[in-house]
């Protein structure tokens, strides 16, 4: 049966630049980030190139995914989170597409190491520390205090939402490498009973493999569906923690 691990190798494809000792490759992951990013570049440009009044396809499908994420970010952060529109568009269908593409057989997920992920939280958990301290100077520590706790236990609970402010990165990156890195594992492990059945028992074991071709199929619409739900839950957390940045204390 196939290595379910091996499809997370990163492969050096070609040498970019050597600066001393140390060699920059062009890796199958950047490759496939460069992906996502051009899907989400071909959506919007081919959107907006030829706007109508009665939108086609791709123009329709642009406006879908903004307003869907304009929508988030009012709901959560209000009117002024929308300037941060651009951020949160950009992680959302990054994610988005990059859990996609993923799920095509032969290629890469990258959002299923931990090294992306945490790239992506730590983006969100430094924009939301420089702008609240430049929004708000000092005020902005009244995160850590919430109104009408007895002072008697203050200090603790300013203890617990400090700790819980710093682990917002972990938790923010682990939720999305964990979904993707455990979904791809469960789908190459049943495809993999397919393929060890039919070559250890011949005709018998192609008939017994149907079943797990079919968890294969079934599967592969749940990772789809996963695909969307964590790019979404990735953006609306974004989005909360946004908001902290715009209204500390709150």
């Amino acid at each position: 049966m196939a290595d379910p691990i091996h499809q997370f190798e990163i492969v050096n494809l070609a040498p970019l630049v050597k600066i001393g000792a140390t060699e920059i490759q062009l890796t199958n992951s950047a490759v496939f980030m460069m992906v996502a990013v051009g899907i989400t570049a071909f959506l919007m440009i081919g959107a907006t190139a030829g706007r109508q009044l009665v939108p086609g396809r791709l123009q329709s499908m642009a406006e879908v995914t903004y307003e869907f994420v304009a929508d988030m970010i009012r709901s959560t952060a209000g009117e002024e989170g929308l300037r941060f529109f651009p951020l949160v568009f950009s992680l959302f269908t990054f994610i988005l597409f990059a859990n996609i593409v993923g799920i095509v057989p032969y290629t890469f997920t990258v959002t299923s190491h931990i090294v992306v992920t945490a790239t992506l939280a730590l983006l969100v958990f430094f924009t939301v520390i420089g702008y609240g301290l430049y929004s708000h100077g000092l005020g902005f520590f009244r995160l850590f205090v919430p109104h009408g706790i007895p002072g008697y236990i203050l200090p603790f609970v300013v203890l617990i939402e400090i700790v819980s402010f710093l682990s917002r990165p972990i938790s923010h990156s682990v939720r999305l490498f964990a979904n993707m890195l455990a979904g791809h594992i469960t789908l190459k492990v049943f495809a993999g009973f397919v393929a060890g059945l039919g070559g250890a028992l011949g005709l018998v074991g192609w008939v017994g493999g149907v079943l797990p071709l079919a968890m294969v199929t079934a599967l592969t619409a749940l990772e789809l569906l996963v695909a969307f739900l964590q790019a979404y839950v990735f953006t609306l957390l974004t989005c909360i923690y946004l908001s902290d940045a715009l209204h500390p204390g709150h």
